[in-house]
């Protein structure tokens, strides 16, 4: 079965990329995986805290999870996939991709702002002649009918 591979943080844009994957991995009888990704600089503590916010990490990143699984379910009937990573994120987005022969497609939501696409979609856009796999960039400010239209 072919997978999109999302990416979960806490961008506005990530939400009209969590909706694009499903309603197009629904219409295609393809699955989601949703990738979060904890950034190794968060931890540079003592052990036990370093642990502690590990654990915290963890913890929010399922919340968030959770709320998106639950629309993907309810309303495209898709049971993503939760995989959490830790590195620096474009490192732990091209080793997924490599781990997982099933993504087809990475998903990316671009920011909205004046500072541009954001990160991710700035340097994987430049490398996306190189990459093993294409990449759907969904615009931040998609209404929701327009992107119901466009899947």
């Amino acid at each position: 079965m072919r997978k999109f591979l999302v990416v979960l943080d806490d961008s506005r844009e990530c939400l009209n990329a969590m909706r694009f994957a499903a309603m197009r991995a629904t219409r295609s009888g393809g699955g989601v995986a949703i990738l979060s990704i904890i950034p190794p600089d968060e931890f540079n503590h003592w052990i036990g805290v370093g642990e502690i916010m590990r654990a915290e990490a963890r913890e929010r990143i399922e919340v968030h999870f959770e709320v998106f699984a639950k629309w993907m379910r309810d309303k495209q009937n898709i049971n993503p996939e939760l995989i959490i990573r830790e590195g620096e994120p474009l490192a732990e987005i091209m080793a997924q991709i490599n781990e997982d022969p099933e993504i087809g497609i990475l998903v990316l939501g671009a920011g909205t702002d004046n500072k541009g696409p954001g990160p991710l979609v700035t340097h994987l856009s430049r490398q996306s002649g190189s990459l093993p796999i294409p990449i759907t960039i969904v615009p931040g400010d998609l209404s929701k009918e327009r992107l119901e239209a466009i899947t």
